[in-house]
């Protein structure tokens, strides 16, 4: 079925049901729909992109997908109508909206997407400053868009097959997990009742969509942000990467900054929602049943082993990919990571049919998958996550158990330590710590399938200190905050001797020269940085012992190094040009001058032009750096001036 078949005309509001009623109300009711079915018309000819700047910075559209008899999973509504996506994407859209299992998901269900967009877009200057300054988890994707659902599946007798079936998704580039949840939450219960009660549905993605676009900034980072949306107001401060080259001070800003109304205005007539963070999750919630291995979950994200996370609801999937990806912040993950993802997927033959042959030829990457296929399918995969069916249910049955947990025996690592539920331990995760576990999908029981051996040994005090707080019923999000220190502070020692190695490649100041070109950082050399282990290794920081040097090489060979060794490599370049650009706005050119030839002096004119346009390019803003852009242009001028005005006119100077 082609992806055009699966979009339904969308100019009208169609209702499920028929009107019911007197002439009169029945003809009300036609005239309403005829009048939404011309304002939705009319909108698809009205706005164009660039009437949309501030929403698509951090919106892409409103998606609703229905399920339709003769199409199946078929788009009913995008708004902006300007922001369509392209056939390849609604059919991704489309399939990836409903849950691809009988899982049984009744009520509402929230979760996310992420799948590859088709059309060519133009990157923004402002989204391009925003990603330089933004750590790397925040970053708006160029080459992925994220999908937030909201799925709603009740029993309605009214329709053909028995039940209502409807998916709201707020379709980003944004990884703003925290927001985008909360604005489902807020947005699509209003969409499904107004559909229900026969008002205007779109009425709903339309005053969200002005609003937005109207009232919230642009991105901005290290600012406070006002975000109104219908009654409430979202304030937010995305942080600022630490290692910005940007030096400018946290700052407040506001809608006011770019027009709409004033923080006090929105803070006097809708209820404030401050949060603390726009994307980070909660880890204990899917870390609670394996808390034993999450040292060696930690390694496989680390060295982009590949992994696919089986489980019955799209919810736990997302989050517990998510949550994956979150082990080695502040460290990116560079590899492939699709929270959820199905067979309809249109990358499903690339993600899988390597698969087939050997696990050698596996892809580094995270899959969320719920349909069982996916167990035999993917059975090469070295590493398989089965998640507990309704972990809360369980979590609560575990908690109540009348016998309390020993705590000695909880850290021992064996079977008879953890108790039935979520925390239970399956015959192969006993035989993981030996290097004898089952290979993936070999086994159904939850818990992680591998036969990886850890490089590292655990850190027993963590892991009961977490146990004990489950038994005496600590904060969830008290359990995350500890979680997540300790996982910064092995993440942040495991960085620090590569970030120290990196530093070192820098060449020497005295080899910077004003008239000679900018030298190029030395290359990375594994046996080189394996040597400085011995003195300046993460021993130093970490209490963690175990073979260090066969996790880095390890390392070494993944996209997560790939991905730090090409960001670092460029910062160190760039920083490399600052230099050069310093020891040019400080040299006596006009003393360097003075026995030059005029071709010279004109090939140094050029040269100090070159520099001035490369970080006007790249949107330099440091305010050192400013500093000496004046001193190269006052250089210029003085060169300039030992040329003979004829000379000067020749060569367009």
């Amino acid at each position: 079925m082609s992806a055009d078949a699966r979009i339904k005309d969308m100019a009208p509001t169609q209702d499920n049901s028929t009107p019911t009623g007197s002439g009169e109300e029945k003809a009300a009711a036609a005239m309403d729909q005829e009048q939404r079915r011309t304002d939705a018309t009319n909108s698809n000819s009205q706005p164009s992109a660039s009437d949309w700047l501030n929403f698509s910075q951090w919106m892409h559209c409103f998606c609703v997908v229905t399920f339709d008899l003769n199409l199946g999973q078929a788009l009913e509504h995008v708004y902006p109508p300007t922001f369509m996506p392209s056939d390849q994407e609604v059919s991704n859209i489309c399939y990836m909206a409903f849950p691809d299992s009988n899982s049984g998901c009744m009520g509402d269900t929230k979760f996310h997407m992420r799948f590859r967009c088709t059309k060519a877009t133009t990157r923004q200057d402002t989204l391009q400053n925003y990603n330089a300054e933004c750590p790397p988890a925040l970053r708006q994707d160029g080459s992925h868009y994220w999908g937030f659902v909201y799925f709603r599946q009740k029993r309605d007798p009214n329709l053909p097959r028995g039940y209502f079936q409807k998916s709201f998704i707020i379709i980003t580039r944004l990884p703003f997990f925290n927001l985008y949840y909360d604005i489902l939450g807020q947005l699509a219960p209003l969409y499904f009742d107004s559909e229900n009660s026969g008002s205007g549905t779109l009425d709903i993605l339309r005053l969200a969509s002005e609003q937005i676009n109207r009232q919230w900034p642009l991105l901005r980072v290290g600012q406070t942000l006002q975000l109104p949306l219908l009654d409430c107001s979202y304030q937010i401060c995305i942080p600022r990467a630490t290692t910005s080259r940007k030096t400018n001070t946290m700052e407040t800003s506001s809608s006011s900054s770019e027009g709409g109304e004033s923080p006090r205005a929105i803070a006097s007539t809708t209820a404030n929602k401050i949060l603390m963070s726009v994307n980070e999750i909660e880890l204990f919630r899917s870390l609670d049943f394996v808390m034993e291995h999450l040292y060696t979950l930690w390694e496989l994200v680390i060295t982009a082993e590949p992994i696919v996370v089986v489980g019955t609801s799209p919810a736990d999937c997302t989050h517990m990919v998510q949550t994956l990806v979150a082990l080695i912040a502040p460290l990116e993950y560079c590899a492939e990571a699709r929270p959820y993802f199905t067979i309809h997927d249109s990358e499903f033959r690339e993600f899988t049919q390597e698969s087939k042959a050997t696990a050698a030829t596996v892809p580094a990457c995270i899959l969320g998958v719920t349909n069982p296929f996916f167990v035999k399918l993917l059975k090469a995969w070295p590493h398989m996550l089965r998640l507990v069916d309704n972990q809360k249910n369980m979590l609560q049955q575990q908690q109540h158990l009348h016998h309390a947990r020993n705590i000695a025996s909880a850290t021992s690592f064996s079977s008879s330590s953890l108790t039935a539920g979520s925390l239970k331990t399956t015959s192969s995760l006993n035989g993981l710590a030996n290097g004898s576990g089952l290979a993936a999908g070999e086994s159904s029981s939850a818990g992680l399938h591998s036969k990886y051996k850890p490089y590292l040994k655990k850190d027993k005090a963590l892991i009961k200190k977490v146990l004990l707080g489950m038994k005496t019923k600590r904060p969830e999000h008290v359990q995350t905050a500890l979680i997540r220190r300790h996982l910064l502070e092995l993440t942040q020692s495991f960085m620090i001797p590569l970030e120290r190695y990196m530093a070192s490649l820098m060449p020497l100041q005295k080899d910077i020269s004003p008239f000679k070109s900018a030298p190029n950082a030395s290359s990375f050399k594994l046996e080189d940085f394996l040597a400085t282990l011995e003195t300046a290794g993460p021993q130093l920081t970490s209490p963690l012992k175990g073979d260090w040097k066969g996790l880095y090489r390890r390392f070494f060979r993944s996209p997560n190094f790939r991905g730090w060794y090409e960001a670092r490599h460029r910062e160190l370049q760039l920083t490399l040009q600052d230099l050069q650009l310093q020891a040019l706005s400080e040299a006596n050119l006009e003393h360097w001058a003075h026995d030059k030839q005029e071709v010279e002096i004109i090939d140094m004119i050029l040269k100090l032009k070159q520099k001035l346009n490369l970080y006007c390019e790249k949107g330099m803003q440091v305010e050192a750096t400013t500093g000496h852009q004046q001193q190269i242009r006052a250089q210029i001028e003085c060169m300039k001036g030992l040329l003979p005005p004829d000379l000067k006119n020749v060569v367009n100077l």
